[in-house]
């Protein structure tokens, strides 16, 4: 493995030679792109994950910033997902929640909402999790006094996913001699091992001990090449195609927000990426139940009633929007041979959550542990396979998390989805084995056993609760029979959290002010 060969120079590609430079430095690693294939470049928000890597790397976050237009996100925001109007939006932040007093739990919050009906879920994430409230103002602080939040762990980015790839390959990779071999693949030839070489349309040919697919949705090696077999997820996450735009702002104050936001519409759902320079948007839907040509239309209908401020019809029909078909499943194997595959080429699942870039870096992360081996086995590959296998299923299932809560029936997508079978033979023990896990919870359980992580905070906010009234029923177990003392004190620490948390975001600047000021002041 001493010559590895990255074929596709998008922001998979130059993320993977980015960190095999930095793991391998005594090997030949080199990029093979080509001018004549567009990269998809939609990519521009990302999970907290992104900071390990960055991390790994030793790369200062303020660094890349101004090139790559980048912002703060401390969450990724839900509209109508759970209905189809009527309940306010909900939050998935991200960091864990921040307990001020010993013996506090999430059990409290549940005690709390199963007494008072009315209290909306966003008061959950407002109890527990500092950066809620600088959402809820729209605010930023390096201030290093809200509990578990920090700045560096608890936040993700958005950036124009190019750019960064860009950024990575002239500032950080081709300074460490990482190779870059220009031009188009013609002819693909292979051996026992797998490929065997590369032909390029200007005569050279290209070999390797391993190649890295980073070719996207056409994944030239491990699909056209090798005839790996890929796994269709569609059954499970309906969503095949979207529109993407880009907006210009009119008040960067206000349209310039902390959080990816995510609203739900009758055949899929849109997304609103805030980079510093322009806003990134986009319609997510299924051609199932709609037209490319009805969706177009009801994505611009969005621009024009939902943005912060929204936009004219004027302005809207004026804009570019690029129609991208998702191929929505992951390969059988992602590592075949000499050819591992890596972001779109390897899998996708579709936009929601970020996780485009989420699966390449922590695929990123199992490819170089297994390469620390001077030679690698069957066993090493099958290892991997393995790992990132469980990565992807493990995404898929939070993700199909917010469909399969929802209550919408109000169109033939939603209608599909409120009727779909979750838990069968099939793929309760693999795909959904968590998702199963929640639901015995849910039924069994008579105690303390609430969810936590991603999958916790989305139930929550599609008003799904492990601690319900019929628990509550056994409340001594938790609460020694609502003692009203207990009680009592229990609410008033999450109050006093929050009226806290509140007055330190209210001190806060702005977003826009504070990565002006801190990424973009010249």
């Amino acid at each position: 493995m001493k010559d590895i060969v990255v074929v596709g120079g998008g922001s998979a590609g130059w993320m993977t030679a980015a960190i095999l430079i930095k793991s391998f430095p005594e090997k030949n690693i080199y990029v093979l792109e080509s001018n004549d294939i567009p990269r998809v470049g939609v990519g521009e928000s990302t999970y907290e994950g992104i900071n390990h890597y960055l991390e790994y790397l030793g790369i200062d976050r303020e660094s890349f910033f101004e090139y790559t237009n980048a912002t703060v996100k401390l969450a990724i925001q839900f509209r109508n997902f759970y209905k189809e109007s009527g309940e306010p939006d909900f939050i998935y932040p991200f960091g864990a929640p921040t307990f001020t007093k010993e013996g506090s739990s999430l059990d409290d919050w549940m005690v709390r909402k199963n007494l008072d009906k009315t209290i909306p879920v966003t008061d959950f994430a407002e109890s527990y999790f500092p950066a809620a409230h600088l959402v809820k103002h729209n605010r930023l602080t390096d201030k290093n006094h809200y509990g578990n939040f920090t700045q560096t762990l608890n936040t993700a980015l958005h950036f124009d996913a190019i750019k960064f790839a860009d950024w990575l390959k002239n500032n950080y990779c081709l300074p460490q001699n990482v190779k870059q071999i220009v031009g188009t693949i013609e002819k693909i030839t292979t051996n026992d091992n797998g490929v065997d070489k590369l032909f390029l349309s200007d005569g050279t040919t290209v070999s390797a001990d391993l190649f890295v697919d980073c070719t996207g949705f056409k994944s030239l090696l491990l699909d056209k090449t090798l005839n790996e077999e890929f796994i269709s997820y569609t059954d499970l996450l309906p969503n095949t195609n979207a529109w993407a735009t880009q907006i210009q702002y009119k008040d960067p104050e206000i349209e310039i927000e902390n959080v990816t936001r995510c609203t739900a519409l009758k055949n899929g759902w849109c997304w609103n990426i805030p980079l510093f320079s322009r806003l990134g948007s986009g319609y997510v839907y299924s051609d199932k139940y709609t037209t490319h040509e009805d969706a177009l239309e009801e994505f611009k209908k969005y621009l024009m009633t939902e943005l912060k401020i929204p936009r004219t019809k004027e302005e809207v029909e004026s804009l570019d929007f690029r129609n991208i078909q998702m191929r929505v499943g992951i390969h059988k194997r992602t590592w075949v041979k000499n050819v591992v595959a890596i972001g779109l080429a390897a899998g996708f699942i579709e936009p929601l959550e970020s996780n485009g870039l989420f699966t390449v870096h922590e695929f990123l992360f199992c490819l170089i542990k297994t390469l620390q081996h001077d030679k690698i086995s069957q066993w090493d590959r099958d290892v991997y396979n393995k790992a990132t296998k469980k990565i992807y299923d493990n995404f898929v299932e939070f993700i199909r998390l917010h469909y399969a809560l929802s209550l919408r029936d109000d169109s033939e997508y939603w209608k599909n989805n409120f009727n779909r079978t979750f838990f069968n033979d099939e793929n309760s023990s693999s795909v959904f084995s968590h998702l199963n896990d929640m639901a015995t919870i849910k039924m069994n359980s008579i105690s303390s056993m609430p969810l936590r992580g991603g999958n916790g905070w989305i139930a929550t906010g599609m008003n799904y609760f492990i601690l319900d009234s019929v628990a509550l029923a056994f409340s001594d177990i938790l609460y020694g029979n609502l003692d009203k003392e207990k009680i009592k004190i229990v609410f008033e620490n999450l109050d006093n959290n929050k009226k806290i948390w509140e007055n330190l975001a209210l001190e806060s600047e702005t977003s826009y002010q504070y990565i002006k000021r801190k990424y973009h002041s010249e």
